[in-house]
């Protein structure tokens, strides 16, 4: 794929914050994501990036995505996705934290104990 079909992928402009771990550098760092693709997005920060450079993104909803640096733009930086995502799961509202039971599940009503078995 060259540069120019890379333009015709589907993306989702948005503005969220999120973090990124940047391979040699401590510490994550706080960007602005500005638009998300299955294949990727692009973030804007403060953080120095270099093209080539092994990130990793917490994106809300999906959670630490690997990647690596496609390009750098003065303080904006595209991110290729080493695997592919849903980004609608990231424009859904965040989640709470994991309930007790999981929400496909209700708890067993109790049993009554009948008398003994019978047998057969």
């Amino acid at each position: 794929m060259d540069r120019s079909e890379n333009r015709q992928i589907a993306r989702d402009s948005l503005f969220v914050m999120a973090d990124l771990r940047v391979a040699g550098l401590d510490g994550e760092h706080r960007i602005k994501m500005r638009n998300l693709s299955a294949g990727g997005m692009m973030g804007e920060g403060s953080v120095r990036v270099l093209r080539g450079a092994a990130v990793s993104v917490n994106i809300r909803n999906i959670g630490w995505t690997d990647g690596t640096i496609a390009w750098v733009q003065d303080n904006r930086f595209g991110i290729a996705f080493r695997d592919e995502i849903d980004p609608a799961v990231a424009r859904m509202p965040v989640r709470e934290a994991a309930p007790e039971v999981p929400l496909a599940r209700r708890p067993a009503a109790p049993v009554a104990v009948p008398g003994p078995l019978r047998k057969i």
